[in-house]
């Protein structure tokens, strides 16, 4: 009897043992389901509500940012007219003391 209760405890130990493990694909199933863009959550339904890009878009095509657009780019042709006549006068400057420096040295007697 002793025998028979012990055989019995150690089949159902290796039944136990044995037995199919819960299947753990069904887990990796769903974490391959996650969205591979953004999910952030935006309220669209409240009033008034409009996208960052929307706005953005707006903005750039108003009137104002037009002028301001046109303005940038005058004052930059601006700047640029400015130091291109700076350099031109100061090549002229540079050839005139040129000028005065060959002047003096052609004018001043060899002495030997």
């Amino acid at each position: 009897m002793k025998n028979f209760i012990f055989g019995i405890a150690c089949l159902i130990t290796v039944g136990l043992s044995c037995s199919k493990k819960p299947d753990t694909s069904a887990v990796a199933a769903v974490d391959e389901s996650r969205a591979t863009y953004d999910t952030t959550a935006i309220d669209s339904f409240s009033p008034g509500a409009t996208s960052v890009d929307v706005v953005r878009q707006i903005r750039m095509s108003s009137q104002r940012y037009q002028d301001s657009l046109k303005a940038v780019v005058k004052l930059q042709e601006q700047e640029k007219k400015i130091a291109d006549e700076l350099e031109k006068e100061n090549k002229k400057k540079a050839e005139e003391e040129k000028k005065k420096s060959s002047e003096t040295k052609d004018d001043k007697p060899k002495t030997e």
